[in-house]
This record gives C-alpha cells, sequence and structure tokens, in this order.
C-alpha cells in the first residue's frame, strides 16, 4: 500500500469519529447552556442585580433573553434540532458576557491565554462556534429531519 493510500485510509477513519465527537460536545455543552439558563431563569432577580451590576441596560429584560435564549438554545443544540441556527444566538450571547462580564479576560487575549480561555464563556462559545461551523453530525434530528426530506 502506498503513502496516499494509507493517507487516505487514515482520513476516512478518522473521519467516523466527526459525529459522535459532535454528539457529545453538543449533548454536554447543550444540557450546561439548559442548566445555566434554567438556574438564572429561576434566581431572576440575582441574575439582574448581575446585569445591573455590570450596566447593561434594561437588565431585567437582557436577564430574560439571555437566560431563555440558554435554555431553549441549550436544548436545541443537545437535541440537533435546529442547532445551526440555534447555535448563532448562543454565541453572541457568549461573545456579550465576555464583553460584559469578562472584560479583563477579552482585553488578556494575547498577553494570558489562560485567562481568556478559563474564563466561564470560553467553552460554551467554542462549542456553539463548532456547531454552527461543521452542523450537528449525524447522530442528529437535524440530520434525521434532512434524510426524511430527500426521501
Amino acid at each position: 500500500m502506498n503513502l496516499r493510500a494509507c493517507l487516505d485510509t487514515f482520513d476516512r477513519l478518522a473521519s467516523l469519529l466527526q459525529s459522535p465527537l459532535l454528539f457529545v460536545l453538543r449533548v454536554y455543552w447543550g444540557w450546561s447552556f439548559v442548566q445555566t439558563g434554567w438556574g438564572k431563569l429561576m434566581h431572576l432577580d440575582r441574575t439582574t442585580e448581575f446585569f445591573a451590576s455590570l450596566n447593561l441596560p434594561a437588565p431585567k429584560l437582557n436577564a430574560i433573553a439571555a437566560s431563555t435564549t440558554e435554555c431553549l438554545g441549550g436544548g436545541l443544540l443537545a437535541l440537533g434540532l435546529f442547532a445551526r441556527p440555534a447555535s448563532v444566538p448562543l454565541a453572541v450571547t457568549m461573545i456579550v458576557a465576555y464583553a460584559t462580564a469578562d472584560r479583563e479576560a477579552v482585553q488578556a487575549i494575547f498577553s494570558d491565554t489562560d485567562k481568556f480561555t478559563s474564563a466561564a464563556p470560553f467553552l460554551f462559545l467554542v462549542v456553539s462556534l463548532l456547531v454552527l461551523a461543521f452542523g450537528p453530525g449525524k447522530w442528529s434530528i437535524d440530520h434525521l429531519r434532512a434524510r426524511g426530506a430527500k426521501a
């Protein structure tokens, strides 16, 4: 077997990991979004106070919007249902979280990368962007719906 054939075989085998990896990321972080969103909704007064301390406009409205986005968007992400569209508001919510609650981490993105990557929004944002870029994978409701539409 020549080198090109070996590399092609390796690529085919490695690509078998794509859907299981996307599934694990979606379910784990989608459920994590649900939990954090639900926690904020159940303690809306505290969330509103925190948002007010960040000088966000309309803190209660923004608390409801962010919490609902995390809760509902996270559920869709975990299920792989409308996962790409759901990942957009989730990513925007995490970008706003970085810009407001973790501003120091953003300012340290090049000087102290550990500070940036250890901030709470980091992995939530990364997973949202991965699903946006690569889709939810074959182990998702979106994939089943697309297959059903083709049939």
